[in-house]
């Protein structure tokens, strides 16, 4: 027998049990998106608005002269710029990584606003609860999200085990996943992709920089990721959005785990 043939038997199986079963998910002592509470903010301060690179956190004054905060997880990298800069603990680290909504709304916090009610998709997709078929195009990315996607059929995450593959023909996809900005020069092949997949069809903005363009919005050779480009049915900001990030947005999407994220709040 090969030594690495016996290696593997005494070692036992690699795959995690998460999601299927309770356990760690592989995460763990991730930092995920910070959290907020606006009531502690210090009068006239916007140091985390100062601070952020991608515009993620405005504080706009009332009428009243009262600051109101108001924050675009889409937009947002993860970087805990904010999280440095706060005098007094109103944005602290999170462990929130998991962040897929299917409506674009659910990424916007706004404190001063009552928590949203639960959104029912208005989509269809009887059969693919079970099978999903993807079809991933870099439309210029830096790669970060890549090597994450990468390591989705790696021995530990196995995502074939969960029934999602990913293909490399458009013609046998269902959902078109997209990562970077989406540059002026990929927006023809990104549409092409998109027209030769059979209906039903959807898509997936993976990473901050599909959703909003992150750090790259509104520069000389992109606009604002997928916005305008193609209808979007999946968002998961993060930069880049970690294995376990994606594989929960997938299983959100196929109505296999709740969505967690409702108005830009966690729930639980």
């Amino acid at each position: 027998m090969p030594l690495w043939t016996l290696f593997g038997l005494r070692q036992g199986p690699a795959t995690m049990p998460w999601p299927r079963a309770e356990g760690a998910s592989g995460q763990v002592g991730v930092l995920g998106m910070p959290r907020f509470e606006p009531e502690r903010c210090a009068p006239d301060c916007d140091a985390c608005a100062a601070a952020c690179p991608t515009d993620a956190i405005t504080v706009a004054k009332e009428s009243g002269g009262e600051q109101r905060l108001q924050v675009d997880y889409g937009r947002c990298v993860v970087c805990q710029l904010c999280v440095e800069a706060c005098p007094s603990q109103a944005a602290t680290a999170s462990f929130d990584w998991a962040f897929g909504v299917r409506q674009r709304a659910d990424l916007l916090l706004d404190p001063a606003a009552a928590p949203t009610a639960k959104r029912e998709t208005g989509m269809e997709r009887d059969g693919f609860r079970r099978s999903l078929h993807v079809r991933h195009v870099d439309a210029g990315s830096c790669n970060g999200c890549e090597s994450e996607l990468q390591a989705l059929n790696n021995p530990f995450y196995n995502l074939h085990r969960l029934g999602i593959f990913f293909t490399p023909s458009p013609r046998f996809a269902d959902l078109l996943l997209v990562t970077g900005p989406v540059t002026y020069a990929m927006r023809e092949p990104l549409r092409r992709a998109y027209e030769a997949m059979a209906e039903p069809r959807w898509v997936m903005a993976c990473g901050t920089c599909a959703v909003s363009g992150g750090v790259a919005a509104g520069g000389y050779a992109c606009g604002n990721g997928l916005e305008g480009v193609l209808p979007v049915d999946l968002y998961l900001p993060g930069c880049p959005p970690n294995p376990a990030a994606i594989i929960e947005a997938l299983l959100m999407f196929l109505d296999r785990v709740p969505q967690r994220v409702q108005g830009g709040r966690v729930a639980g």
